[in-house]
């Protein structure tokens, strides 16, 4: 990230280490990242398909919550009854694999492949469809997880500067 703050707060956010210099590209109303913009090479040059990455700790679990009842399953099935929203979804993909590979240098040992969650087609993980939409482009998926998942307002962020290292916030709850 451009900012020493944001990267930290991103990584807190997700409690472990980011893996490559990222920048964020939504923010909550409390102004921290709820979905960073990542590399397509790692800093170790693993290929990464996932351009998109959801930080928010609230998004998350009520992605998750959703996931869990079987949210990927009707989504695909969703798919496959509308075919205006699975060719929108099929153009996203596209969008989303050829924004991340014009980004690969030429000559790159390793590529990451796919669209949205490195899929060619269809869904498996309701996180990114949300994140590529929260990032402001149009994911037809991502946007019918919207309202499952949003107003994302917190009374308490979620994470906290304790001894100059951000952490999670052990006072931050689920807003209801």
């Amino acid at each position: 990230m451009h900012d020493d703050a944001d990267a930290a707060i991103a990584a807190a956010q997700i409690e472990r280490p980011l893996r490559a210099a990222s920048q964020p590209v939504a923010r909550c109303p409390l102004g921290l990242p709820t979905v960073i913009k990542v590399p397509p090479l790692l800093d170790d040059g693993t290929p990464f398909p996932t351009r998109y990455w959801l930080t928010c700790p609230l998004a998350n679990r009520r992605i998750g919550r959703l996931e869990g009842a079987g949210g990927v399953k009707a989504m695909e099935q969703a798919l496959d009854e509308d075919p205006i929203l699975a060719d929108r979804m099929q153009a996203a993909h596209l969008r989303y694999g050829a924004e991340r590979d014009a980004l690969i240098p030429i000559g790159a040992k390793h590529r990451p492949t796919g669209g949205v969650a490195g899929l060619a087609t269809g869904v498996k993980c309701l996180h990114a469809h949300y994140a590529d939409h929260a990032a402001g482009n149009d994911n037809p998926i991502g946007g019918l997880v919207a309202p499952w998942v949003e107003p994302l307002i917190c009374v308490t962020p979620c994470v906290t500067e304790i001894d100059e290292h951000m952490i999670r916030n052990p006072d931050w709850v689920e807003p209801r």
